[in-house]
């Protein structure tokens, strides 16, 4: 499959726009480049017939698989499926499970169906329909005959992220990975880094990140923190988890120090909670400056999937505007220590260990400082009375600085803690 290739169509009038952004292509360019198969285009079109009987054909004449998101619902811009019969030069025929699955999800909600929704079980004469579990709009798995001879495979997905993601990952996905007399399983894993830049960590990999490296290792970078996606294929479940776990065990020898959890939303403070939980030790955070990302990073653990337990080791965050209000805060004189400050909370508020972020910089740009950024203090005060202190200058877009400075104060606290 490694020469396969994929053209993925957004469609509607909100994607042409801009009214809404087209997050569905990014997550559909990644989960076909995990299998192997290229993406040289992306296709976004208006709700016009014509044009988009037009992109379906200019697509399936140049991609092995074309896959499009949105155009399935039941009202007369949605025009997908007229479109893709256009363009096969079909009719479109009912299909009666689709019909009764789409009668059933009204019943089960306790409503009517509109006349309107039949039109979502007509589909192009020789497709088969995707079931889709969540919606009431089945997608659509066609094959194009090409004008070469050769044959290219038309799937149609909805548009709304949820229902298309399961419908990829149940039958789309399988799809592509069935080789005919032997079927490949996917598996995925990823690893989470914090500090090192996207370049370094390329160099560090070196081979392990080549597109035709099996399992292929791709990286990614969000607001400072690198996700590393292992996707192995293989002829079954144990052998691609064999391939992941040498796989893992290779990064960490290349890049450990800075390596901090796995999964695709674990992020440090998940690290720092389950550290603390294992000491049975609980955290104070102190942030000064003009923002309190920390904060609302560890309040909001309590909320989600098998971390509920783990919120008395977060005792709280205290946002203030610089140190000056936090001695007047803790109730210090003007001259006291931020170690001074940091140690009346410990007792105060029975916490075994502050992180004290010594402040946020303001976003702001100007002509001669197109990035913003600046100086800051991250101090520790820990369980032995010690106040370990590093002070970085940082800079970054607006958009990510502070989310960055936050990141890194948690990466020295990390740094702080004794191997359990």
């Amino acid at each position: 499959m490694s020469n396969t290739t994929a053209e993925i169509i957004s469609i509607g009038d909100e994607m042409t726009s801009g009214a809404r952004l087209d997050t569905n292509t990014q997550w559909l360019s990644q989960r076909l480049g995990e299998l192997g198969i290229e993406v040289p285009f992306h296709t976004t079109v208006g709700d016009t017939l014509q044009h988009n009987t037009d992109v379906f054909r200019i697509a399936a004449e140049r991609a092995d698989i074309v896959i499009s998101t949105g155009g399935l619902g039941p009202t007369r811009d949605d025009l997908t499926r007229e479109a893709i019969a256009e363009a096969l030069s079909v009719p479109l025929e009912m299909h009666a499970e689709s019909l009764e699955h789409i009668q059933n999800m009204f019943r089960r909600r306790g409503r009517e169906m509109p006349e309107r929704n039949n039109c979502q079980a007509m589909f192009p004469r020789g497709a088969t329909p995707i079931h889709n579990p969540q919606g009431t709009a089945p997608g659509i798995d066609v094959m194009f005959d090409r004008s070469s001879g050769s044959r290219s495979r038309i799937f149609a997905l909805p548009g709304v992220p949820a229902e298309m993601k399961t419908m990829f990952e149940q039958t789309v996905s399988p799809a592509l990975l069935d080789r005919g007399d032997r079927r490949q399983h996917i598996a995925h894993h990823v690893m989470k880094f914090f500090g090192t830049g996207e370049s370094d960590m390329e160099h560090r990999l070196g081979d392990m990140i080549s597109r035709d490296r099996q399992p292929r290792v791709g990286i990614t970078v969000s607001a400072a923190t690198i996700s590393l996606r292992i996707v192995a294929t293989g002829d079954s479940p144990e052998i691609c988890q064999s391939l992941i776990d040498q796989t893992r065990e290779e990064i960490l020898e290349k890049a450990g120090e800075f390596y901090f959890g796995d999964g695709e939303t674990f992020e440090q403070h998940h690290a720092v909670i389950r550290h603390l939980n294992q000491a049975s030790q609980r955290l104070l955070l102190v942030e000064l400056g003009r923002a309190a990302p920390l904060g609302d990073w560890f309040a909001a653990v309590s909320d989600e999937p098998g971390f509920t337990a783990d919120v008395p080791a977060f005792v709280g965050g205290i946002s203030l505007a610089d140190l000056t209000d936090l001695q007047q805060w803790v109730g210090l004189p003007d001259d006291a220590s931020a170690e001074s400050c940091l140690t009346a909370l410990q007792q105060r508020l029975k916490a075994d260990w502050v992180l004290l972020v010594e402040e946020y910089p303001s976003i702001h740009q100007t002509s001669e400082h197109p990035l913003p950024g600046g100086e800051v203090t991250f101090t520790v005060a820990a369980p032995d009375r010690t106040f370990p202190s590093q002070t970085l200058h940082l800079t970054a877009h607006p958009s990510i600085l502070h989310a960055r400075v936050a990141k890194a104060g948690l990466f020295w606290l990390r740094k702080c803690f004794p191997t359990l």
